[in-house]
């Protein structure tokens, strides 16, 4: 059966999620919400960009449409988040994205709404929330617990048994040792290593990896 997808966001990160769902050939993508009206009437890869958000109350009412996020967030998830939550209050069913050329272990969760790209490791027993992106190469490595809206960058490597909690980012190429917890709505900097818990709306760089601002 053919599953009819609406992205929500008309980015970047909405082209690499389009290519994703074109090797499958289960997936009808019926067009792109973005309110940028600079883009309405366009297409991203041929997906046309239909006009903005005030749309989603026609589109609902086919009750077989899924969604998924096509906003990225380089260390703000808060709009995808929103955004996300705003389809759910119109009774959009979230759609899980997963590369083929990922790896997911059988004993993995994977919430609804993830993202996963190429080439990302999803190891065993780890559980990934709602609206989880696990961006391309990023490596969640066994026992991994990580909370709604986190976005994991490109490259970034979580060891065993980290607990990432809702809403935070893992920069790109970051590093987190084993057992740590990454508060809600940290930020990750690029390219840090991480060898201590981190508290919430807490920003850290640098190797190892100290507090930049927030937090206590």
């Amino acid at each position: 059966m053919t599953v009819k997808v609406i992205g929500l966001g008309a980015g970047g990160h909405a082209r690499v999620i389009i290519e994703i769902l074109r090797s499958n050939e289960s997936y009808d993508l019926v067009g792109l919400l973005d309110p940028g009206p600079e883009l309405h009437g366009l297409d991203v890869l041929g997906v046309p960009v239909l006009g903005g958000d005030d749309l989603l109350p026609a589109l609902v009412q086919d009750n077989s449409i899924h969604f998924f996020i096509g906003l990225g967030g380089a260390g703000n998830n808060l709009p995808r988040q929103r955004l996300y939550e705003k389809a759910l209050q119109y009774n959009m069913q979230p759609l899980r994205v997963i590369h083929p050329r990922a790896i997911i272990s059988s004993t993995a969760e994977i919430g609804v709404g993830a993202i996963i790209m190429a080439g990302a490791v999803v190891n065993t027993c780890s559980r990934l929330g709602q609206n989880v992106i696990v961006n391309t190469n990023a490596v969640v490595e066994h026992d991994c617990m990580i909370g709604d809206h986190v976005h994991i960058a490109p490259g970034a490597l979580l060891a065993s048994a980290v607990r990432v909690e809702k809403g935070a980012h893992i920069g790109i190429g970051a590093v987190v040792r084993q057992g740590l917890i990454i508060g809600e709505k940290a930020i990750i900097g690029a390219g840090a290593v991480v060898v201590e818990d981190v508290s919430p709306n807490t920003v850290v760089v640098g190797v190892p990896a100290r507090r930049l601002h927030g937090g206590e």
